[in-house]
């Protein structure tokens, strides 16, 4: 859907993640972006990659050991948030590359992977790429080719059949074997090539006709490069032994080369008939006899050649140095320090007979001992040398039972070879046994005469020994990555090879330097390999050792950068094919169509490897970098395979090619398929020549070929409509299994909307009537067919067809292809189409099977019909404002008056208050409009958390990058349009949204004019550029700390949208007529102009609506953050001087009730709101304005009716004076409508409420164990556990976070009052009957005096005098409280104090204060609310449970335990500020204090906080949970939103962005 733009991939770090098994594709002209996970952004990460810098090659060219340290970049303003942070790497270069991170000062790699960037291939110019799922290869076996100069014409065969891509087996000179793999010179070219009495064929001849290919035919060439092995008569073999494994540089091989031995000669006497009394015939053809064969080489062959003998010790040998060294000794060993265990057989590192040893040192310690049973010395000697005899016998033994577990399994699977070339149905049953085809195949290059395996055993030790040199082969299950020829491994020995008889394996060692001529000489083959062809395949690649094919592959992309490598993996294994993908750079991997069982399986073949789904969402330009499936090279038949004429049927191979031509990936075939040769083209037995290329040969000729020969003509229309459907963005797939034979694949193209569907009729097995179509189920298009690509179908013409031909590689001439290609829908002779469905405005098209029998292929071009294609274009203008850079399905931009109008302009004109709107809104506040019908619903999904688009975004966001198109929620978007609908038609019903209303609902109109299977794609689109348009004004309209912060600043930030909005059910008290900009809305029932300011609610979706939606505390503890430091100060002023308008008793509510309904029963919230207007006034240039503003008093007086707006007016200041007065005098009330109505768990006494400060101290206090006046103001509910009308945590007496706000206060009144922007100085107070004046000052000095010396627990406080110390070293948590023992809990709110009021605190007890907080109250996401080792600790709050723990009934430990999130934002600033005030400023030479308390504690708020990043990005709801359960678990009963724990979050950044900002400077 998206021309063309820089791609963007993120690759996130984690620590200690090593993905070296993890597959990462990437193209040329792309960008990298390493970004750090959350375990990481609260180190010094350095990442490094050997990817080379620059734009070109030119300027540093690759090199693997070479890493580059990538530069962090980042688009945050924000110093403390690294999540924005990026490193680039500009992908240039194509190849494999590795990547490392460390962190701190350590060098040692913390987490590492690869990247592949597959390279660009060009064919006849530069700007004529292939790019990979174009490829169309077909292989070729070169010495089929015969001479150079008869190439072309045989060749010519694969350019009419429409390839674009010639594989070429290896071109050099081959072996004895005439094996197309077995290479006996790779530096000299096939003599074969050169034409008798021609000059000898160079490699510049075979590069000049690569050339031709590439220019001239349109193709490109890939040639094989073989480095595992080389023909066991190679030459340079004779100079350079040494470069082979043998018996000489590998002893260990030399048990493994006499049982070869014994096996050949056992293979000749079987053959003479020594055997066949013993039942062993020379031919070998029931079970009986193999098991004869086990029988004979266990009991009367091998034993007589003592093969154990290579694991064992000469006992005699060894006794006697025993002997002499036991004389000689001058001190023997106490019996008590004998460890007999400690003495075992070493085994001969040259694997000589009885070459095994001992450590005599050990020997003579553990044997050589005092003996009490010895009559003399020479008798102690005697029995140390029986006992040490002893000793060696049992490990002689023990190496006796080794070698024989070895021939157990060497027996085993030489009968398992016999049985499965001789006896076994699917094997080839050869019978006879010779020395052409022996009993076992020899693993062992023997130079010699056949004489015996005694006699030919002493060749080891010759000067012949290092032309024993083994045969190269596979083992079955082997570890890929272990050389299976190395020392340790016994596949040799026990005979676990697959041995290819011609050719040997080298031997490289670790370096160059291991074998210098082996490494030279291939190194010139590999680069000469490159120079020549486009691509290598890498023969035998999962057992060529990786080191070396990385070696000589860098040198051949230094060679040719744009190298393709192809390979054929059998590790069985995706994570091992990853890891040789990841150090080759393997580009493709060979895939085999003939692996398919049934039609079934080939369907599930094509769909696996490539393309996406059909509908697929719209992915962004900058996405994760996710995992990678390896490329595949689909092939119909391999040159490894039968011919499928042999393994299936002969009207099979059109359908298979075709469906494998309809892969979005890579595919080929091999020369033989399309000519329908019915046998295997063997690449060691076949001799003959290819058929040459001629226009008009007849199927009876034999050594030539043309359209009318097998399924070329067909087959040449596939091919090129593979290129077609790859080049032109066919790049959606969808696979059907029509029947058990039919398959059916489309292809689509997510621009153009065109699809390509093949319907193939396979048959694995021989039909029993061929021309027989029977029913198949109608063929349903969606849209118009456009065309026919083609109908083909396989038909026999003659009974039996020419004859093999002896010389030239001939097919099938009596069968060939009926096709028509490019024809109109009533010109097929397949397909009619049914009469209900050739209308041409209708949106599907049935299409009726009339002559489709097994063997058939037909391909439909469909566009979708006029009207579809209309709407689409509507659709894609619509999401064209968004940035989506689309075309028309003609080609053409968008035509933006197709629009119905801006969206930009519609989204500019929303309020906050709209947004929330348009943005949330969960279900409650969606009904409480009386418009909405709640949330929308989703059948097996559930209902999505947000009414707005939030809602859709959460839900979408997963399953996009998925791209799960058989979510629900995608089933629900196919079925109806009712979701679309919603989306609109909720936002029509208000004025200020409903321009944005009519926008989407003239969008999604269009939906029901296009195909069902596109809806999920385009309504995805829509929203995604509507929310995220609408994000970004969200961010404008804030302040410049959130529009230029970080990802994790700006998503928190959008929780005051979240949270801000307007509800009926609980408005804001009307403010006072004399403010004038205050926000209105004008009634369309009334025509009235109704106040329309905000309100905040405290959670999702618990507090959202109601009585329950608006908290005094909860709202001012949550403003400062979410509105303050948002810069959204109209709508911090409208909060702080509604909140005023209620004063009443000296407090605001802790219930607001829209004012008029206001519930007085907390004590702190007046202080929060306090604290609050301080902030509001700091927070702007001229704040404190605000203390000016009427408020309008709804109770001018504690007993009066609620007065409406106007009524009574009064400045700020003067409502703030009237709280500190009224607390300073004393209150004392009890709440209105007390009783069960108010509050059916409160007990009587409850209701009442005192407040007052102490005038010594300047201590606010109030409560009584009966209530809550404080955030932790859980009641108890249960009547079963007794605890109902009982507070959990009363907190009476002196909170020390209302201490704090208290202090925060009276500092800030008076610093007001001298700068004369508030008129009070002070409060009257009654001291000894009489009034007198308490100023601001006075107070602030009475607080800071009496603070520490009531609140602190020193570290040495004396627990024995005082009992109710638990832990030291922290503050109380109160003073005064009737609970006695409540004050000394650890609890998380003395931080509180800290950050309103450091003052209060000595640094160095505040730091030791919060070290305790951080190590028993410090959670993932919160902080426990109270320490884990008092008893009432309950960590877990479950409000459901109603039982009769007291403790946790109806979630009474609300505030005794679950961590909350809120708190952890003020014990975070709180170390920021004190760690600032420990750590020495920088000298002046700038250098850093050597231990940097303030720094450390910025990287533990980092860490810290990316706990709560990836909560945002990870929660439905967008925000942070209330509060988790013990450990950071998840709590089912808190809200998952809250408005507290974000804001409070936000400052922490906020704060910590100042600090180090005022650090640097």
């Amino acid at each position: 859907m998206e021309v063309k733009m820089e791609e963007i991939r993120q690759l996130t770090l984690r620590d200690k993640e090593h993905k070296d098994t993890t597959l990462h594709r990437l193209q040329k002209g792309w960008k990298l972006h390493f970004v750090l996970g959350p375990s990481l952004q609260s180190k010094q990460v350095h990442v490094f990659t050997n990817h080379p810098p620059g734009h070109t090659p030119v300027q540093r060219p690759f090199n693997r050991g070479e890493f580059y340290e990538l530069e962090w970049k980042t688009e945050s303003s924000s110093r403390l948030d690294k999540s924005d942070q990026y490193c680039e790497v500009r992908l240039h270069l194509a190849g494999a590359f590795q990547y490392y991170f460390t962190h701190g000062t350590s060098n040692a790699p913390q987490g590492s992977g690869y990247f592949v960037v597959d390279p660009t291939l060009k064919l006849t110019s530069d700007t004529d790429i292939l790019e990979l799922d174009c490829i169309t290869l077909q292989t070729v076996l070169t010495k089929c080719l015969g001479p150079l100069s008869e190439w072309e014409q045989r060749l010519a065969t694969a350019r009419e059949t429409g390839y674009n891509f010639l594989h070429f087996t290896p071109i050099q000179e081959l072996g004895a074997s005439n094996s197309s793999y077995s290479i006996r010179d790779q530096h000299k070219l096939n003599p074969l090539f050169t034409s008798k009495g021609q000059q000898p064929v160079s490699n510049d001849d075979i590069s000049a006709l690569v050339v031709k290919l590439q220019y001239d035919w349109g193709m490109l060439s890939l040639c094989d490069v073989v480095w595992n092995h080389t023909s066991f008569d190679s030459p340079w073999l004779i100079e350079h032994p040494e470069c082979a494994y043998n018996v000489h540089n590998s002893p260990h091989l030399r048990p493994a080369y006499v049982l070869d031995r014994v096996l050949w000669h056992f293979t000749l006497e079987v053959i003479d008939g020594k055997w066949t009394k013993h039942g062993v015939p020379s031919i070998i053809k029931s079970e009986e006899h193999i098991e004869n064969i086990r029988s004979v080489l266990v009991d009367k062959v091998l034993p007589k050649y003592k093969l154990e003998e290579y694991y064992q010790l000469d006992v005699a040998a060894t006794l006697d140095k025993f002997k002499t060294a036991a004389k000689a000794a001058k001190t023997v060993s106490s019996a008590e320090d004998s460890k007999e265990d400690d003495v075992k057989l070493i085994k001969d590192p040259k694997f000589r007979r009885l070459g095994g040893s001992v450590n005599m040192e050990k020997a003579l310690q553990c044997f050589n001992i005092q003996r009490k049973d010895a009559e003399d010395e020479e008798d102690r000697l005697q029995k140390s040398c029986d006992a040490f005899k002893k000793h060696l016998l049992y490990w002689n033994n023990r190496a006796a039972n080794e070698m024989s577990e070895d021939i157990r399994h060497a027996l085993h699977n030489v009968c398992a070879n016999v049985r499965y070339h001789r006896v076994d149905e699917h094997g080839p049953r050869c019978e006879k046994v010779t020395k052409n085809d022996p009993l076992v195949p020899k693993y062992f290059i023997h130079l010699g005469p056949n004489t015996d395996p005694t006699t030919e055993e002493k060749v080891m030790d010759s000067d012949k020994a290092p032309f024993l040199q083994i045969g190269n082969g596979w083992v079955m299950d082997a570890d890929p990555l272990k050389n299976f020829a190395e020392p340790g491994s016994k596949v040799y020995l026990r005979r676990e090879l697959i041995v290819w008889g011609d050719s040997v394996k080298l031997r490289y060692g670790e370096t160059p330097e291991d074998c210098p001529y082996l490494w030279n000489h291939m190194l010139e083959y590999s680069r000469t390999m490159a120079r020549m062809f486009h691509g290598l395949r890498i023969d035998n690649c999962h057992s060529t050792p990786v080191h070396v094919a990385e070696y000589f592959l860098d040198e051949a992309r230094r060679v040719r950068p744009d190298l393709l490598v192809v390979a054929e993996l059998f590790t069985q294994s995706e994570h091992v094919d990853n890891m040789f993908i990841n150090r080759l750079g393997i580009n493709t991997l060979i895939r085999e169509a003939m692996n398919a069982y049934n039609a079934h399986d080939l369907g599930r073949l094509v769909h696996r490897f490539g393309g996406e789904a059909v509908g697929s969402f719209l992915q962004p330009r900058v996405r994760p970098l996710t995992p990678s499936m390896s490329h595949a090279l689909l092939m119909d038949v391999t040159h490894d395979n039968q011919s499928p004429v042999m393994t299936r049927s002969v009207y099979d191979l059109l359908p298979t090619a075709a469906l494998v031509c309809m892969a979005c990936c890579a595919v080929g075939s091999s020369r033989g398929y399309d000519e329908l040769v019915p046998e295997h083209i063997h690449v060691v037995k076949e001799n003959r020549l290819y058929t040459s290329w001629k226009e008009d040969a007849d199927v009876c000729h034999l050594e030539e070929v043309s359209h009318n020969h097998g399924i070329i003509k067909a087959k040449r229309v596939l091919n090129e409509l593979h290129q077609t459907l790859g080049a032109k963005g066919y790049t959606q797939v969808y696979v059907d299994q029509v029947d058990e034979n039919i398959v059916a694949v489309t292809r689509h193209n997510p621009v153009s909307h065109q699809s390509v569907i093949l319907m193939a009729r396979t048959a694995f097995k021989h039909p029993s009537n061929p021309s027989y179509t029977g029913y198949i189920p109608p063929l349903c298009v969606p849209g118009v067919v456009e065309e026919i690509i083609l109908e083909a179908r396989m038909v026999q013409k003659a009974e039996a067809p020419p004859p093999k031909s002896d010389t030239h590689i001939n097919g099938l001439g009596h069968f060939t292809v009926d096709l028509q290609s490019n024809i109109q829908l009533y010109s097929s002779q397949m397909v009619e189409l049914a009469d209900h469905g050739s209308e041409k405005q209708s949106s599907v098209q049935e299409i009726d099977f009339i002559n489709f029998p097994p063997g058939s292929v037909i391909a439909f071009k469909v566009t979708l019909n006029p009207a579809s294609r209309k709407a689409l274009s509507a659709l894609r203008a619509c999401i064209s404002q968004f940035g989506y850079r689309v075309r028309t399905l003609s080609g053409n931009p968008p035509n933006q008056n197709q629009v119905t109008s801006n969206f930009h302009t519609i989204a500019r004109k929303l309020s906050l208050a709209d947004l929330n709107r348009v943005l949330y809104r969960c279900d409650v506040e969606e009904r409480d409009d009386g418009k909405g019908s709640g949330g929308y619903h989703i059948p097996q999904h559930g209902s999505l958390v947000y009414c707005g688009l939030q809602g859709f975004m959460s839900a979408l966001d997963k399953i996009r990058s998925k791209n799960d198109l058989g979510h629900s929620l995608c089933e629900n978007l196919r079925q109806g349009d009712w979701m679309a609908q919603y989306v609109g038609n909720r936002l029509k019903l208000h004025a200020s949204t409903r321009q944005l209303g009519q926008w989407f609902e003239a969008a999604f109109s269009n939906f029901s004019l296009i195909p069902r299977y596109l809806i999920p794609c385009y309504f995805d689109a829509i929203l995604v550029g509507a929310y995220v348009t609408l994000l970004d004004l969200c961010w404008q309209s804030m302040s410049k700390f959130v529009f230029e912060g970080s990802s994790f600043t700006r998503a928190l930030a959008l929780g005051s949208v979240q949270m801000c909005g307007i509800v009926k059910t609980c408005p804001l008290p009307e403010l006072s007529p004399k403010l004038s900009d205050v926000p209105t809305v004008t009634d369309e029932e009334t025509n009235r102009r109704e106040q329309c300011a905000v309100t905040m609610a405290a959670g999702l979706p618990h507090f959202s609506g109601g009585f329950m939606r608006s908290w005094g505390r909860d709202t001012f503890i949550a403003v400062p953050g979410l509105l303050i430091v948002t810069g959204r100060m109209d709508d911090a002023k409208y909060l702080i001087l509604a909140y005023a308008a209620t004063l009443r008793h000296g407090v605001i509510p802790n219930l607001l009730g829209g004012g008029s309904h206001a519930r007085y029963n907390c004590r702190d919230a007046v202080w929060w709101w306090l604290y609050c207007i301080q902030l509001y006034c700091q927070g702007m240039e001229d704040g404190y304005s605000i203390l000016e503003c009427p408020v309008s008093r709804i109770f001018p007086g504690d007993e009066d009716e609620p007065q409406p707006a106007g009524f009574v007016d009064q400045p700020l200041s003067d409502v703030i004076q009237e709280a500190m007065q009224r607390h300073v005098e004393g209150i004392s009330y009890r709440e209105r409508h007390a009783g069960k109505g108010l509050d059916q768990n409160m007990s009587h006494e409850g209701f009442n409420v005192t407040i007052g400060v102490d005038h010594e101290t300047g201590f606010p206090f109030g409560g009584s164990k009966w209530n809550c006046g404080t955030w932790m103001d859980k009641v108890g509910e249960s009547d079963i556990a007794g605890n109902r009308g009982t507070p959990a945590t009363p907190r009476d007496g002196s909170a020390v976070e209302i201490v704090g706000l208290c202090k925060a206060t009276v500092r800030w009144l008076a610093k007001m009052h001298e700068a004369g922007h508030y008129p009070h100085s002070g409060v009257t107070v009654r001291l000894d009957g009489k009034l007198t004046q308490m100023s601001y000052k006075e107070w602030d000095a009475k607080l800071q005096a009496n603070f520490e010396k009531n609140f602190w627990i020193a570290p040495d406080a004396n627990k024995e005098t005082n009992e109710l110390i638990n832990r030291r070293g922290i503050y109380k948590d109160s003073v005064g409280a009737t609970q006695f023992w409540a004050d000394y809990q650890l609890r998380p709110n003395y931080p509180i104090a800290m950050v309103v009021a450091p003052e209060l605190f000595t640094p160095s007890r505040a730091w030791t204060a919060l070290e305790m907080a951080e190590e028993f109250l410090l959670g993932p996401l919160g902080m426990k609310t109270l320490d884990p080792s008092d008893w009432g600790y309950v960590g877990d709050y479950d409000n459901s449970y109603d039982g009769h723990e007291t403790k946790r009934a109806r979630g009474f430990n609300y505030h005794q335990g679950p961590e909350w999130v809120w708190p952890i934002g003020y014990f975070l600033r709180a170390k920021l500020h004190f760690a600032r005030r420990l750590t020495p400023d920088p000298s002046p030479s700038g250098a850093e204090p050597q231990d940097n308390l303030f720094q450390s504690t910025v990287n533990f708020v980092r860490q810290t906080l990316t706990r709560h990043h990836t909560e945002v990005e990870l929660s439905l709801w967008k925000g942070l949970p209330e509060l988790t359960n013990s450990d950071g678990q998840f709590c089912k009963d808190g809200c998952p939103t809250q408005a507290w724990s974000m804001g409070c979050i936000l400052e922490v950044l906020n704060d910590c962005d100042k600090l180090l900002e005022d650090t640097a400077k």
